[in-house]
């Protein structure tokens, strides 16, 4: 499933399309019709995300709420838009412009929401760490009256917003904090480590399209966004995600992997015990 670096990059792309036109809004595969008629031809305002939620705003305070679930992608092409049929699957929702189109496939969600469902949307959402305003006593209001374990809060989008597997696997890994730990055993000072790691790890995803943990290519993708340069990733990107049986390039113990919250979650059992 795509994490919040991927809908906070979407929001950002859509933005840059389409803000201040008037796109036409269709339904090639019909599911959406009825929705897209409502903001076909209004102002595009402007896209946001909170977690794995994407929310374009048109005029007469009009919302389109997406949810990409495991499948879903949303496409933002540049150049003259002729109207032809669609190349590849079936598109749920097409915004098209003289100069941009963008294809919505597979989403779990596509709805048009009014200001005060996007507000209840929001509201069951915790903290997204990648936006400015987040804060993340609230997260750690639930955590720490919680008997289920860190690995499982990590996951939970009422906790906070936009983690998915890759990211709650690697942090853990990182700051080497047994994923089996308690909410409510959980040092506040953990939290602040995975919280502010968050804070630092996400952005790179959005501004390389990828999932960067490993700590030398995180110094590298820094340095590059730092001198203005586009950062380029060849190599591996993650320690412990999808390492099963490997060994820990810290300790050299095997890496484990157990499903935990829906999700396979990896881990090395040796040198994360710290609560």
């Amino acid at each position: 499933m795509p994490e919040g670096h991927t809908l906070a990059a979407l929001a950002r792309d859509l933005h840059a399309a389409f803000a201040g036109t008037t796109p036409t809004v269709t339904s090639p595969q019909g599911r959406f019709a009825q929705g897209a008629a409502r903001v076909s031809g209004r102002p595009f305002v402007g896209a946001t995300s909170r977690g794995k939620h994407l929310l374009l705003e048109f005029g007469d305070e009009q919302w389109v709420h997406v949810h990409l679930g495991l499948i879903g992608t949303f496409t933002v092409d540049a150049g003259d838009w002729t109207a032809e049929a669609p190349v590849t699957g079936a598109v749920r929702m097409r915004l098209a412009t003289p100069e941009h189109v963008a294809d919505l496939r597979g989403p779990i969600v596509c709805s048009v929401l009014t200001p005060e469902e996007v507000a209840a949307v929001l509201a069951r959402l915790g903290p997204d760490p990648l936006r400015p305003d987040a804060d993340p006593e609230r997260a750690w209001q639930r955590i720490h009256r919680s008997g289920r374990s860190v690995a499982e809060l990590l996951m939970d989008q009422a906790v906070l917003a936009g983690v998915g597997n890759v990211y709650r696997c690697e942090v853990l890994w990182r700051h080497r904090l047994s994923p089996t730990t308690a909410g409510r055993d959980l040092r506040p000072a953990s939290w602040s480590l995975v919280w502010d790691d968050l804070v630092r790890l996400m952005p790179l995803g959005v501004a390389t399209g990828r999932i960067v943990t490993v700590e030398e290519q995180v110094l590298e993708v820094e340095a590059a966004l730092g001198r203005g340069e586009r950062p380029r990733l060849t190599r591996r990107t993650s320690s412990v995600y999808k390492r099963e049986g490997l060994p820990c390039e810290r300790c050299g113990s095997r890496i484990r992997a157990r499903l935990v919250a829906g999700r396979t979650l990896y881990w090395c059992g040796r040198c994360q015990r710290r609560r």
